[in-house]
């Protein structure tokens, strides 16, 4: 599994360096920023010698633009849910918990850091499948941008050299689902709904959940054809059986 650190607009260019630099700390070096400041002096400065990984970073538009050929999307956030019925930060991932969900999977994991003052978006944690939390004080959760980086990818530095393995395949393990499958198949999921008369106020809610179950699932691309196939046929008999 390759690993990839998101940044989604960064509001300052010295926590841009540093998480560059406990990018390379860790081994890891595939870093994109989604409309970030200007990265000038100040960045270079704070990265020190992991400026081979700043000056390499993708610079994207959007936070799609920069997870389109991901296999896993994982989120972050800092105030975890704490109720069954609310599925956009529920249910959450530890750090180590997610080191066991990816290890000897093949494909990109893209993990998703958000803004310092406010985090992620609930529509950008909306577009993930997993949403990982560190355990920190009750008292004062909220962890500086380049520290939070630091904690998830020191617990998933063993998955790069294992992505680096024998050409990146690893034994008997089949490659997940692109993502690009998988929105295919959330979109046909709500097209469903639509044609089976959900109930409107509970699409949402229902959506979001299936996201959080078939990403935490690890489907394959045939496991998804399937699924749509299924889809599929229902929608056949459903039209056969219309008056």
């Amino acid at each position: 599994m390759e690993v990839r650190v998101i940044l989604v607009e960064p509001k300052n260019e010295e926590n841009i360096g540093a998480v560059a630099r406990v990018t390379k700390n860790f081994g890891f070096s595939d870093l994109y920023l989604v409309n970030p400041p200007n990265i000038g002096k100040k960045a270079f400065s704070v990265a020190s010698h992991a400026s081979d990984v700043l000056s390499a970073c993708k610079i994207v538009n959007s936070m799609e633009e920069a997870i389109a050929d991901s296999a896993i999307v994982a989120g972050t956030t800092s105030k975890p849910g704490i109720s069954v019925n609310k599925h956009l930060r529920m249910p959450f991932f530890s750090p180590q918990e997610l080191k066991k969900k990816v290890e000897d999977k093949r494909g990109i994991v893209s993990l998703l850091f958000g803004r310092e003052d406010v985090g992620l978006l609930n529509e950008e944690l909306m577009l993930c499948e997993i949403v990982v939390c560190i355990p920190t004080s009750p008292g004062y959760p909220v962890m500086n941008l380049s520290h939070a980086v630091a904690v998830v990818l020191y617990e998933l530095r063993d998955v790069g050299a294992v992505s680096g393995a024998v050409s990146g395949a690893v034994s008997g393990v089949l490659p997940l689902a692109c993502l690009e499958d998988k929105e295919r198949l959330f979109a046909h999921i709500r097209t469903f709904m639509d044609e089976i008369e959900y109930r409107d106020y509970k699409k949402e809610k229902t959506a979001l959940m299936l996201r959080r179950i078939l990403g935490r699932a690890e489907l394959t691309a045939r496991e998804v054809r399937t699924l749509r196939g299924i889809l599929r046929k229902a929608e056949r008999k459903m039209g056969e059986d219309e008056p």
